[in-house]
């Protein structure tokens, strides 16, 4: 089927059911999503989306396919046919006995369509019997659908159909599938007020009726008694009531023909008036032919000579007999000669289709076929080797074929413009698909609300969190790792660590800042606040050590170890430079949490006294380590995260089994306004902007040196910054750090 049809199918379930639908069930289907109006597609994908349409809507194939059939009627109205369908008859009748004229003109744009064929007949009691035939099986309840809609909105008639027979039939181009319906046709029902109007009405009408008789009555008797004209005879009484009826406008319905009594026309003129006609009996022996086709097809000049030894039939695909083809009398017949039967000086020409009508003449027992050469351009008129000459000049043909020329320009015009319009539309996914990727790799990079910012060409200003949770981790003894490992060894090890890091950020919602070397820097309750930040950094902690434990030191072939120090206090943070901007945290909350890490045993989690008091009572067992040196610090009481004694090790890692971490701000609906309250700033940051994922570098990347004496320093002058003015800082500000 051409893509016009599954276009209309498209346009039907967006229209009923809307565009979810319609994606969903072209994945069902395995469809693309557009379809080429001029381009030839597959039955099979039309019969999918219909069969995946059943099993969505839970209906049966009849419903969605007579559903299909009156919006194709509609959607056919809408493509510009509108015009084109209302002339095809005056009565439905009419329109359908027509509709295969219809189809041979379509085919002229559209050459490879294979359209159904329609014949009507009337039943002994006056009904309509409609005889449906088409090669696809199956979709013969499209036809009610269609009738229905065509006789409400063009002939103001409701429709009633019933199958009375299906079956089978051979023919030359194998089985063809067979449909009888009957069809019940009857006024649209008026309503009640127009009742009394419209009886008043039709007596009116009678009485015109009876009062016309009457006058013509009294016109004939006067019509006896005229006169006799010069050349001897009394005009017709038949020629008299014509004119008078005439004049009262109803020719059309009183029109009776008259025919002559020999044809004056004899045999010669015949043929040379209607240059491609064919006459044969019933056993398709050729008894008469027109002039130009003895031309091209020189043996039909043999008198007797076979039709189908020189022809076969294109359209209607019937069986070529007498029998077939007045089945078929209604529809255009299309005829093509066969290649061996033509003079070898002419076999290298595209071979010559007529398409014309067939006409039985009873009396003789024959059937004439009024043909032309059937041609959709001069191309094709040059490839058959004629000319516009070698077409009376009667013939619409000559002006079909120049006409359908231009109109062949503009299909092709419209197809490349639809090429380029499914082009672009795929380039656009494919830029929305790499806009994505980049605004994930700047989302990993900076918080989403920060990103936002500068990708507006904002300026991003610095903002204080009064409370957070800073976590800082390495590996034990990776200094000796690197000395006695390849360095693609190490790169391996990091990045499996790193990876179950990064998956456990994301269950446990923390931000992860940066990674430099072994160091995993991470921060609860920056950039979006959140009540629950202690506990979400220490669950986290507790699977980072979990986790560890399934990496594989390279040298030893044990499980690493690694340490892990929390503290909790304030934080400025804010976004610093411009070619390669780093989202950055600064104050000395900072630098004690590097503190607690350097100050830590391997395999345990230290926490600061601030932290503790945080997570004190909130189900976590914790050991008191008791009072230590801190560099830079003094002496503190820190303490040793356990366990968590509600969770159980699936739930902190996230694996689907047994209860997860539920923290009592979830999900976080917290907003921060930013403002400004006795000097000190606070964001505006939205939920939504918070990015598990992201990657982002903090000034404090080196925090976890403890040889590196300036490093108190560098933190604590960043506190005094004045707020606002924190990314007008020179990005090499960042390279001191």
């Amino acid at each position: 089927m051409y893509g016009f049809i599954n276009t209309c199918l498209k346009s039907l379930v967006i229209e009923k059911f809307g565009e979810e639908t319609w994606e969903k069930l072209s994945t069902l289907a395995e469809v693309q999503d557009t379809f080429m109006t001029y381009e030839v597609y597959d039955d099979i994908l039309t019969l999918r989306l219909v069969q995946e349409a059943c099993k969505m809507l839970d209906v049966s194939s009849e419903v969605v396919l007579k559903l299909f059939g009156g919006y194709f009627f509609r959607f056919c109205k809408m493509a510009g046919y509108d015009a084109m369908l209302r002339t095809l008859g005056g009565t439905l009748v009419e329109f359908i006995e027509n509709l295969d004229a219809l189809h041979s003109y379509l085919a002229l744009s559209y050459e490879e369509m294979n359209a159904p064929s329609f014949r009507v007949e009337k039943s002994e009691d006056g009904k309509m019997i409609l005889h449906y035939y088409s090669d696809r099986k199956g979709l013969y309840h499209i036809v009610p659908g269609i009738i229905e809609a065509v006789a409400m909105d063009f002939f103001d008639s409701e429709v009633s159909m019933t199958i009375l027979n299906q079956s089978e039939e051979d023919e030359r181009t194998g089985k063809k599938e067979h449909v009888v319906f009957l069809v019940s046709q009857r006024p649209l029902k008026s309503k009640n007020n127009l009742q009394p109007e419209k009886t008043s009405r039709d007596e009116e009408i009678v009485r015109d009726k009876e009062q016309q008789e009457d006058t013509l009555r009294k016109m004939r008797e006067r019509c006896a008694h005229l006169p006799l004209c010069p050349a001897g005879k009394r005009p017709p009484w038949d020629m008299v009531r014509s004119i008078v009826r005439f004049g009262k406008g109803n020719l059309l319905q009183t029109f009776t023909p008259i025919y002559p009594n020999k044809l004056w026309m004899d045999e010669k003129a015949f043929c040379n008036a209607f240059p491609f006609h064919i006459v044969f009996d019933k056993d398709l022996k050729v008894k008469q032919t027109g002039v130009n086709i003895q031309k091209f097809v020189p043996g039909l000049q043999t008198m007797d000579i076979r039709l189908d030894e020189y022809f076969s039939i294109v359209h209607p695909e019937v069986t070529f007999n007498i029998e077939s083809i007045r089945k078929f009398i209604n529809s255009q017949f299309v005829l093509k000669t066969k290649r061996n039967m033509v003079p070898q000086n002419v076999q290298h020409h595209s071979t010559l289709k007529l398409r014309g009508q067939m006409v039985w003449m009873e009396a003789l027992g024959c059937m004439v076929y009024l043909c032309s050469p059937k041609l959709r351009s001069l191309q094709e008129l040059e490839e058959r080797g004629l000319h516009i000459s070698d077409i009376a000049q009667h013939d619409t043909t000559r002006d079909l074929i120049l006409l359908n020329q231009q109109r062949l320009a503009e299909m092709e015009l419209s197809n490349q413009l639809e090429r380029k319009k499914e082009e672009l539309r795929i380039l656009s996914s494919h830029l929305e698909a790499e806009k994505k990727k980049t605004e994930t790799l700047l989302y990993a990079m900076l918080p989403r609300h920060v990103a936002n910012q500068l990708k507006e060409g904002k300026k991003v200003e610095a903002g204080e969190f009064e409370v957070c949770t800073i976590l800082f981790s390495d590996v034990v003894t990776f200094t000796n790792i690197c000395a006695a490992c390849e360095p693609i060894q190490i790169v391996n090890m990091l990045n499996s660590m790193y990876s179950r890091f990064d998956r456990l950020t994301s269950v446990h919602d923390v931000y992860k800042v940066e990674t430099i070397g072994d160091a995993y820097m991470v921060v609860g309750g920056v950039p979006v606040p959140t009540d629950s930040h202690a506990e979400r950094v220490a669950n986290f902690a507790l699977g980072m050590r979990i986790a560890a434990r399934e990496v594989t030191n390279p040298v030893t072939g044990q499980p690493i170890q690694i340490r892990v120090g929390l503290h909790t206090g304030p934080v400025l943070a804010g976004v610093v430079g411009e070619k390669m901007p780093r989202f950055c945290l600064f104050g000395d909350t900072v630098n004690t949490a590097s503190r607690m890490e350097s100050h830590g045993v391997p395999d345990h989690i230290h926490l600061s006294p601030f932290t503790y008091k945080a997570l004190e009572n909130k189900s976590f067992e914790i050991m008191s380590r008791g009072e230590i040196e801190v560099k830079g610090k003094g002496l503190m009481n820190t303490y040793f995260l356990l366990q968590n004694l509600h969770v159980s090790e699936d739930g902190i890692m996230g694996r689907g089994e047994g209860e997860p971490c539920m923290y009592r701000d979830d999900p976080p609906t917290l907003e921060v306004t930013a403002k400004e309250t006795n000097g000190h700033m606070k964001e505006d940051i939205s939920t939504n902007d918070h990015s598990q994922d992201s990657a982002v570098p903090s000034t404090a990347s080196d925090l976890t040196n403890e040889d590196e004496p300036s490093l108190e320093s560098s933190c604590r002058r960043a506190t005094p910054f004045q707020h606002g003015r924190l990314t007008d800082v020179n990005s090499r500000f960042c390279n001191l750090l």
